[in-house]
């Protein structure tokens, strides 16, 4: 393998504030990164137009939309219009998890990671906003970890994938300033569970929440446009 193909990282991108900051983190890693978003029917679908906008600016060699059977991830209510989205904080986990989400979409990126030749993979799930979500776990990932070794060919044969969480012990005020340093402009990106077409937030989801309560702790003026 070439030590250019080492170097190529493929990096899950929703079009998030934590995506968008993973992905800035893998590029000045030096990674080559390939950039993968999923479509699987999420009410927020503004966020794939984000992830667009955020690939081209951040300097993805390529980026790649994958449609998702949404009928998969049904009950949830980031994909089932029938669940309203949450605007208060609630104990367990919140109807806001949609089923095995990470296990899926880390399995899809690391088929491509074979296919590229890279051993590398990012994701920005966090541990430290927390809100019950089982596969955002630090534990998670090293088991996924241990999963790659075990189920691809080019595990078996030897080689090393990495599953990098470069944001899971960050707060959200320590992940926006890392990004500011490493250019990432955050009004290109969507978090909003119940954003509009246009990508303007509701400003009252646990995730528009958590965003803008980092932009404060971070002390820097929130770019988000809400509806």
């Amino acid at each position: 393998m070439s030590r250019a193909a080492e170097r190529r990282a493929v990096v899950l991108l929703s079009g998030g504030l934590d995506s968008a900051t993973t992905l800035a983190l893998a590029r000045q890693q030096g990674f080559a990164c390939y950039a993968l978003s999923l479509d699987y029917g999420q009410r927020h679908h503004a966020e794939l137009d984000a992830a667009r906008r955020v690939a081209t600016a951040l300097g993805a060699a390529d980026h790649k939309i994958l449609p998702l059977d949404p009928g998969n991830f049904a009950g949830s209510a980031l994909t089932d219009p029938a669940v309203a989205v949450p605007e208060t904080p609630a104990d367990g986990i919140p109807v806001t998890y949609v089923p095995a989400r990470n296990t899926v979409f880390l399995s899809l990126a690391l088929a491509w990671a074979e296919v590229l030749g890279a051993w590398d993979l990012f994701i920005g799930v966090n541990a430290v906003d927390y809100s019950g979500y089982p596969d955002c776990r630090p534990e998670y990932i090293e088991a996924f970890q241990r999963l790659c070794q075990l189920a691809t060919r080019a595990g078996v044969e030897g080689g090393q994938f990495r599953i990098h969480a470069p944001l899971i012990q960050m707060s959200k005020a320590e992940i926006i300033r890392t990004g500011v340093q490493l250019g990432v402009d955050y009004a290109q990106t969507v978090s909003c569970y119940a954003a509009d077409r246009t990508g303007r937030a509701c400003g009252r989801c646990d995730s528009c929440r958590l965003r803008a309560a980092g932009f404060r702790e971070a002390g820097i003026s929130d770019p988000t446009h809400y509806g």
